[in-house]
């Protein structure tokens, strides 16, 4: 019998766990393929491709994220090929399984909750007897006299994690380890009972043998595996295990990058003082689900948080310098208006995340809060993603205005591209980062610019005439020459290789140019003694550099942060392929400049 796994991924470079824990169980017992897309490609081409594969039964894992994209390929399926039993399976089918069924004639069975064993136990009764009424955890048509019935069967008792197989040693994926996404479980289940989230069902967490762990992990990295991501609802929950799982890929990384789903209040002390004095920078990456700091609405929803232990790991790992921290938020949870929400983005930009990820209330189908839906007044979609779009406390309107935040957010300060610019201006100009990042997104969406794509000089530029149309049209108090400077910073050091063109008019004149550039190849030591080791004629140097005046003592900006707005600096990047770097990279230096330097 042959068996297609198959599933739309939100990207090309994600890989999909499940379909391969589903072949590692039972694979070799069935002619078995794996078949991954992506949402974006046309359903033709991928209809057009599981068809030349000949199938007999078809099983999609189906996500919020390609439920709808899934549902077209499935129907197209059915009309060209009726005899195929397809299968689907997943979290967005696992719950309201009755709803799909009814809406969905085209499906012939659906596996609910975890899928190995029943999976294994439903192709052996599609392939012999078709008896299905004691396959557990399925739903299925049943023909009768009265016609065809939907049947729901009990589910099926939790596996035994040791029992399962890896799912991360087919031949087949070794070629793209390198350039795709390799996602990964050390257990299942999740001790917490947030409402908003399918976790929170499941009871209990259960482990894999950490000695089987180990071995994939070392198997996924001698094979090449760049980036793994862990797909585990509390990598921490248990200190121990964590602690010996942090130290053994520290031990073995070679270059890879390991990315877990942490919960930072009950992150142990000497856990985070072994990741402070062990961890090489770059290997790990920490997610942390925030999601409010508002007590009634963290209540509400049965989510159990201590903000000041939060904050207390959060910070300690930020002042390693090891690790970058993705921390999330959740707009339109009950109890949480816009003025609160206000407080919990700053309460969490305070923390300065390398990311903060502004998420939106996915009401999601066998979650309490749906649930409970008409208790807060939620109105949302009717299909995936199944976002919030108004309660009682946050109106639709509400939920526009903090789309716009989003939307500037995600382009400016998650995207790194004026981190000086952006920590200046919600630190000295606007009341706070919600406020800046509001009025911004106001400004953005009426000037029309989401509808028109951007490069990066186009940031720049934007941002430069809201901030003159802040001053000039709102009133806010800027010192504009102050802020040009650190854009420009940031400008130049958005670039590996010298900018061909700025967005701003230059201030050296060719004069000017001329006679720094011959007083940095006769006395480099005027820009620091690092500069003054790369030993450049002015030839090299008008390869390798850029200048450009700034009206604030930049030496001192660059080594302490602190900005004195006393006199002029020149500020020279440098681009420069250091030993041992795969690509060149902009270096600062600077000279503060005196009178007479001021009148050259």
């Amino acid at each position: 019998m042959k068996v297609v796994l198959s599933t739309l991924n939100a990207k090309f470079i994600h890989t999909s766990l499940a379909l391969r824990c589903l072949k590692a169980y039972c694979g070799h017992k069935f002619d078995m393929d794996i078949a991954e897309y992506t949402i974006k490609d046309p359903a033709m081409n991928i209809v057009s491709d599981l068809f030349s594969r000949n199938p007999d039964v078809i099983g999609f894992s189906c996500y919020i994220w390609n439920i709808e994209e899934t549902i077209v390929v499935v129907n197209m399926l059915k009309k060209i090929k009726p005899e195929l039993k397809i299968v689907l399976g997943g979290p967005e089918v696992s719950y309201d399984t009755d709803y799909w069924m009814e809406r969905l004639p085209e499906v012939d069975f659906i596996v609910m909750g975890e899928g190995e064993e029943t999976f294994d136990h439903l192709l052996t009764e599609i392939e012999a007897t078709e008896k299905y009424h004691m396959v557990f955890g399925i739903a299925y048509r049943k023909t009768t006299e009265a016609g065809v019935e939907i049947r729901i069967n009990p589910g099926r008792p939790k596996l035994d994690l040791n029992t399962l197989p890896s799912p991360h040693r087919f031949a087949e994926d070794l070629p793209q380890l390198a350039n795709r996404i390799v996602y990964f479980e050390t257990s299942r289940g999740c001790p917490f009972s947030c409402q908003f989230c399918l976790s929170s069902i499941e009871v209990g967490v259960r482990y894999f043998d950490i000695e089987r762990t180990k071995a994939d992990i070392i198997y996924l990295i001698d094979n090449g595996a760049k980036l793994i991501k862990f797909v585990d609802r509390t990598f921490n929950i248990k200190r121990d295990y964590a602690l010996e799982m942090f130290q053994f890929l520290i031990e073995n990384h070679r270059g890879c990058v390991f990315q877990f789903e942490i919960t930072a209040d009950i992150m142990r002390p000497e856990v985070l003082d072994y990741l402070a004095e062990n961890a090489p920078p770059g290997i790990f990456r920490f997610e942390i689900g925030v999601q409010s700091t508002n007590d009634p609405t963290n209540l509400a929803v049965q989510r159990r948080q201590n903000w000041s232990k939060l904050v207390r790991t959060v910070t300690k790992v930020k002042d390693s310098q090891k690790i970058d921290q993705h921390l999330d938020l959740i707009a339109g949870l009950p109890l949480e208006n816009y003025d609160t929400f206000r407080g919990t983005f700053n309460d969490v930009f305070a923390l300065r995340p390398e990311e903060l990820q502004l998420g939106f209330l996915k009401m999601l189908r066998g979650t309490g809060l749906r649930n409970d839906a008409d208790k807060w007044g939620y109105i949302y979609m009717d299909t995936a993603p199944y976002e919030m779009l108004a309660n009682d406390l946050m109106p639709f309107s509400d939920i526009v205005r903090i789309k716009r935040v989003e939307d500037v957010l995600e382009k400016y300060w998650n995207a790194h591209r004026m981190d000086h610019t952006l920590l200046y201006l919600v630190d000295h100009v606007f009341n706070s980062p919600f406020d800046f990042f509001q009025s911004f997104g106001d400004y953005w969406e009426a000037q029309g610019w989401q509808k028109i794509g951007h490069q990066l000089e186009d940031l720049f530029s934007r941002l430069w005439a809201y901030l003159n149309h802040a001053r000039e049209q709102e009133g806010v108090e800027l010192d504009l020459p102050v802020i040009e400077g650190l854009m420009k910073l940031d400008y130049y050091m958005n670039h590996r290789y010298k900018p061909r063109k700025v967005w701003w008019e230059m201030e050296l004149d060719k004069a000017e140019w001329s006679y720094w550039m011959k007083a940095l190849a006769e006395q480099p030591e005027l820009a620091g003694e690092q500069f003054a080791s790369y030993k450049f004629n002015e030839r090299e140097l008008q390869k390798h550099i850029v200048m450009e005046k700034v009206p604030f003592d930049m030496p001192n900006y660059l080594n302490t942060g602190e900005l004195v707005t006393e006199g002029e600096s020149l500020l020279v990047m440098m681009y420069v392929q250091e030993q041992g770097e795969a690509k060149p990279t902009a270096k600062p230096y600077s000279i503060h400049l005196s009178k007479a330097d001021q009148t050259v």
